[in-house]
């Protein structure tokens, strides 16, 4: 079975675990690194993810797996939160977080640049629009774009 296939798969055995726990499925991720396969399932919720909440997931979710065994190969389960430079990915994540810092990493350089910051505006039609420099507007195609992160700011 491919990865896209896994993924949707446990996405769908997730989503109704995820909303009985009172957070959001942010992503799924199936991934090898060495030797080892990961399942990493990302939650979030409004006032931020708790390791209760993280552990409720992952036991409930593990005995769905278990139950259902759509995975050939073992693995490790992960249950955590997007962190605070979480990726956008889905639409919905650039309407949640209009307004906010974002980082974006292209894939060849925009004026000299690969990597530029602003504060994100939104995605439409396929556009991924920010003020960067306190004004000047800039839209970048979204296939253009290797990821859109929330920006950490340290202060």
């Amino acid at each position: 079975m491919g990865k896209k296939r896994t993924v949707d798969i446990v996405e769908a055995l997730a989503l109704p675990i995820t909303e009985e726990n009172g957070v959001e499925l942010v992503d799924v991720e199936y991934v090898k690194e060495g030797q080892d396969w990961f399942l990493r399932i990302y939650i979030d919720k409004e006032e931020g993810i708790t390791l209760d909440d993280c552990q409720a997931v992952s036991e409930t979710l593990s005995k769905k797996l278990d139950e259902t065994d759509p995975i050939e190969e073992s693995y490790y389960l992960e249950v955590s939160s997007p962190g605070l430079d979480r990726e956008l990915k889905k639409d919905k994540d650039y309407e949640k977080f209009k307004g906010r810092l974002v980082q974006i990493s292209l894939y060849e350089p925009l004026d000299g640049k690969k990597t530029i910051e602003g504060e994100l505006i939104g995605l439409e039609n396929g556009f991924v629009s920010i003020k960067a420099d306190g004004k000047k507007k800039i839209e970048i195609p979204r296939e253009k774009i290797g990821k859109v992160k929330l920006a950490v700011i340290i202060e």
